[in-house]
Formats: C-alpha cells, structure tokens, sequence
C-alpha cells in the first residue's frame, strides 16, 4: 500500500486554485477566525523538520519530540541493555542490505542458509530474517494487488448482479443489502480516483505551461524575486509566475513535482491493479487462498520488488545509532524480524494472520503494523493470531490510518477489538503529530478516535532509511507506529522483566498531555487535543524509561 506525502494534496489544490483564479488575491491573504495556537509568518517559516526532530526533548520548542535522545543521555548512558528484543517488521519488505540496517536484521540461528531444508521444522524452508508471505515458490513476488473493497465487489456481484431488490431470496436479504453496500462504496472509489486523476493531471498540465512560458527546466532555478509581478507582463506570464508563487511559496521543489509524477502513475495504475475487478495475483503465490489454515506458502525474499515503505518504517525503529551515517533508530539493542505481507494493494487477511503467528511463534516481542484497510472478510482468522500473541505477551503497534478519520465510527483494520468481543490486551493505536507545536500538531491525514486510538507520535517528514543505502523524509501514521514500537523496544531491552501489558501502561501512563486546541485532520475545524485520543498525549521515550526504572526497582 503506498503512502504519498500530502504535501502533493496540498499542491494539488493551490495549482488549481491558481489556475482558475489567476488575477485574483492570494489564497494565503484569506484568514480563519477560529481560537487556535497561533504561530506568526516568521516563527512558521523559522521552523522546519530536521533529520531527528522526532528524537528531541518533548517541550515544544521547537518541537513535541519522543525525548529518545534525552533518554539515551541522561537516563542510560551509565547502563547496558539486558536483552536483545526482536521486533517483527510485518510491511512491504525490507531492504536487508542497506548499510544503516547492518547488524539489525533478525537472524534464524536454528537454520541453516541455501540448503534447501527446514532445518528448525517450522514449516518454512530458509527462513533465515523472515518470511515473504505473498511470494511465489518459485521466487516471484505479487507486487500490485487489488483493494480489499474491490475483491468484495467482484465476488458479490457475481451472485447479485444480476439479482433486483424484488426478486432477492429472503435468506439472502442480509448478504444482498451488504452487496449494495460494497457496490456503493466500489463505484465511489472508482469516482474518486478518476477525480485525482484529473487533478494531478490538471496540476502537471499548469506546471509544464508556467515552466515552458517562463524558459526554465526546474522551478528550483527560479527566485521569489524572479518571480514579481510588475503589471506589464503578459496574462500568460502573469499567470505562469502566479502558478510557480503558490507553488514556490507552500515549500515545492522540483523533487516535489516528481513526486507528483510517481503519485500521478500511482491513480493511473489503480484503474489497471487496485480498482480492477478481473485482476487477480493471487495464483503467483500458489496457496490455496480459501484455505485458511494453510500457513505454508510463499518464499524466503523478505525484500521484494518495492521494500521503499518497509525499509523506511525499519531504520526508524532501529537503524544504527553510531555509525554517523543517514538516520538514527529509536532503539540501539534490537533485531529486526522482516514479513514481507502488504503490497501495492490491500494487505489480504490471510497473510496478515500468519505474519503475526510466525512473528509470536519466532521470538518477536513487538509487532510493527503499518498498514490498514476498511473492510476485513477474514477478520476471524486475524483476530484468532492476534489471541495467539496477545496470549504470548507479544505487543502488537499499529498506525491509526490516514483517513483523516475518526475510527471511533468508521471501520478500519487492523483493530484490537474482535469480532466475537473482548479485544487484545497488548495492542497500541498510534495516530500522527507534525513537527509543527501550533494549531497544525496533528498531522492532517491522520485517524483519530477518543475511544479506538491510543496515543499519537512524530509521523510527519520523519527521516529513515530508503532501499539501496538511500535516506528520506516520509509522512505517515505509517511512520507514527514505529516510533512508538522502537520506544517499547528501547525499554524492553533495559528492563526485560517488566511484562508486556506493564510496558504498554508506562507508555500511556508518560504520554505528554497536550492542553491546546489544534485543527482536527482533514478541516480547519479546532477541537482539543485530548479529545482525538484515549491519552490525550504524544508518546515520551524519557518519561517511561524513568517509570520503567521505578517500576523495575
């Protein structure tokens, strides 16, 4: 599943904007009456993210960082860790090379590399740093993959397509009206993707004209100076240097725009792959995919044709720390477990439950889960793992989604509740902040909830590790979960006697507690901080080592 900066929305809107409105007052003169944390012009373009503004103190000034690297200063310089936790890394592969992950990656000691056997009769040969669960036997990958919305509108409508609402069996009414439902929801998706389409198109049509009418082959190349309006210039040039202000002026570069190339390729695809009803991957694979209990499939290659998503989630729980190389990992004595489960497409329920029971059945102590879906057509076998590691004391850490939704009423998967009731004791719901301490803390993608999201962490422009030794700043509740999975890790490895539900409770119990209004995500609406999480609170490395310690004694 690909996660795209919203920086491109963003763009998206002001180009448009430009485009239609060229002659007309800036969109940034407009003001907004509503009562929130004010920052000035000049304090707002003082600030920016750094490489490591997650890891800084958690007082606001200028960030609400972790305090990881507080913690790691005056809390445990003088201490040695006492156990090595592993931390299962369940995404779109890894790049096990990369030179800021050496040392890090899990190793199965109990097999043995290349001989084709399962030496530990675990059910998975060579399993030497994880398992690939949507890989083929002969060691092909499924990449691109359908939306979960998708699979259940082909298999429905294969039986009620044709059916009208008068002509419905009544013992299937139930199952009918649900088709309705996913029919709606299907064609919805449909419609909005072509909408993006347009928009992105629109975006890059303007771009291209402000960029050929101004003689330049990068926006990087010009200057806000360059870029006055003096009254004597043509409409066209006008409005070209109008299209590059907006642009110039909300932070884009030229590595910007080509993002917006990838992102535009991404909604094209999504006709092909993700919203197509006739495409099916499934059979690269081999299992038999109605089988739930058939856990023995796939392949060894935990990195995959596109680990950009994992490898970046990875290095922020547990890139090297001292190697004075790209980025620095929440937590130092760790090893990373990799399962390759989610693609370009939906994760399948399948898969992410026997990722869970191989992490809970391998050593991993803490889960990492950076992905999510609305619908979940298998969620019994989901949650009957998640029994399994909750059973094992296994945390499991999953990003709240990037809906700009309130999870508290809408559905979103993963999620700590079962379907026959009860939920899972060791389970952290992670929404996003920004490095913004003003009305625009919570990242505006974010999913909140008062009830179903526990706490929220730094998950915007959050620097990590990227496949073949390169580094970059990702945005995402994506980024959120790992920073809270490296912070429980980091206390596990220095108090491993503390059980697992404790751990959890000194997470929550630490949070910093936010008094202030901020902009709920998606709007410009105020609402308290404290009201879009059951803690009301961005996760505080320092402050639960210190209660870990106490605790501990």
């Amino acid at each position: 599943m690909n996660h795209y900066s919203f920086k491109l929305f963003t763009f998206l809107l002001i180009t448009i904007f430009t485009v239609s409105c060229a002659g007309t007052k800036s969109a940034t003169d407009s003001t907004n009456d509503i009562e929130t944390s004010e920052t000035t012009s000049t304090e707002t373009t003082a600030v920016s993210a750094t490489e490591t503004w997650h890891l800084t103190p958690s007082n606001a000034s200028p960030y609400y960082g972790t305090g990881v690297e507080k913690a790691y200063l005056e809390l445990l310089a003088d201490q040695s860790p006492e156990e090595k936790v592993i931390v299962a890394i369940i995404d779109s592969g890894t790049d096990i090379e990369h030179e800021d992950l050496q040392g890090k990656i899990w190793v199965n000691d109990d097999e043995i590399p290349g001989n084709r056997q399962d030496d530990d009769n675990n059910g998975y040969t060579d399993d030497i740093n994880g398992w690939n669960f949507i890989g083929g036997p002969d060691g092909s990958h499924v990449n691109k993959d359908t939306y979960e919305v998708t699979r259940l509108y082909r298999k429905l409508s294969n039986k009620f397509e044709d059916v009208s609402e008068d002509s419905v069996d009544p013992e299937n009414q139930d199952e009918y009206e649900y088709y309705l439902e996913i029919k709606d929801a299907y064609e919805s998706r449909v419609q909005q993707n072509q909408q993006e389409l347009t928009q992105v198109s629109q975006t890059m049509q303007a771009v291209q004209f402000a960029k050929q009418t101004l003689g330049i082959a990068s926006i990087d190349s010009v200057s806000s100076e360059d870029l006055q309006i003096s009254g004597q210039e043509s409409q066209q040039l006008q409005q070209a240097k109008q299209i590059l202000s907006y642009l110039k002026g909300n932070g884009a570069t030229e590595a910007d725009l080509e993002d917006l190339q990838e992102y535009y390729e991404h909604v094209q695809g999504l006709a092909e792959y993700g919203l197509n009803p006739d495409f099916n991957p499934r059979d690269i694979v081999g299992d038999n995919y109605r089988n739930l209990d058939n856990r023995i499939y796939g392949n060894n290659d935990v990195i995959g044709p596109t680990a950009d998503h994992g490898t970046h989630v990875a290095g922020i729980v547990g890139a090297v720390r001292d190697n004075n190389l790209g980025a620095v990992g929440v937590a130092g004595n760790i090893e990373l477990m990799i399962l390759r489960t989610v693609p370009d497409g939906d994760e399948r329920d399948k898969d992410v439950a026997n990722s869970i029971r191989y992490a809970a059945e391998n050593g991993a102590r803490v889960i990492n889960m950076s992905f999510g879906k609305g619908y979940s057509p298998q969620k019994e076998y989901v949650d009957a793992a998640m029994k399994f590691a909750d059973s094992l004391g296994v945390l499991m850490v999953s990003g709240a989604g990037n809906g700009s939704d309130n999870i508290d009423s809408t559905a979103s998967f993963p999620t700590r509740f079962y379907e026959d009731g009860g939920q899972a004791t060791n389970y952290l719901s992670v929404g996003a902040t920004s490095w913004q301490s003003d009305s625009s803390l919570v990242a505006t993608f974010s999913n909140y909830g008062k009830s179903n999201v526990d706490l929220f962490a730094p998950g915007v422009d959050i620097y990590s590790t990227y496949p073949e030794n390169e580094y970059q700043m990702n945005s995402g509740t994506s980024m959120a979960s790992p920073v809270v999975a490296g912070v429980a890790a980091l206390i596990m490895s220095y108090y491993p006697e503390l059980p697992t539900p404790e751990v959890r409770n000194i997470i929550l119990e630490t949070v910093t507690k936010i008094d202030q209004v901020v902009y709920k995500p998606g709007s410009m609406e105020p609402i308290y901080f404290s009201e879009l999480s059951t803690t009301g609170g961005i996760i505080n490395a320092y402050e639960a080592l210190k209660l870990a310690e106490e605790r501990s004694n």
